[in-house]
């Protein structure tokens, strides 16, 4: 891990453990995974999109990365959030720590910051 990954071990150990708990064991081997898992997690910690701290061309290559290793993730966001958004909310769900501004995406004001398109 890097420096900035170790200041924030807890949150990278909470990240992994979220995205193993979803990954497909036929994606490959619990090393490749776990390594997959890990690299997510770190470059959750960028600060931006995850698919461009992840050096990814596009949105697109990081829904397939997440489609392969972790679909049931992929199944959850059946709304499309950002991915970023999307598992950190997962986090705080897990921890049931509600901090949305507004009861429901479908009315809150920052819907596309969460939802909208991603400028590269």
């Amino acid at each position: 891990m890097n420096s900035i990954a170790m200041q924030r071990a807890d949150e990278v150990i909470d990240l992994v453990a979220l995205l193993l708990e979803h990954a497909d064991p036929a994606a490959g081997t619990r090393e490749e995974i776990a390594a997959v898992a890990e690299r997510v997690a770190i470059a959750c910690l960028g600060g931006n999109h995850l698919w461009q701290d992840l050096h990814f061309a596009s949105r697109a290559e990081l829904s397939a990365l997440m489609g392969r290793w972790f679909p049931a993730l992929v199944a959850k966001n059946h709304a499309d959030m950002k991915w970023k958004k999307f598992l950190y909310k997962q986090l705080c769900e897990r921890e049931e720590l509600f901090i949305c501004k507004a009861p429901s995406c479908a009315v809150c004001i920052d819907r596309p910051l969460c939802f909208g398109p991603e400028e590269a």
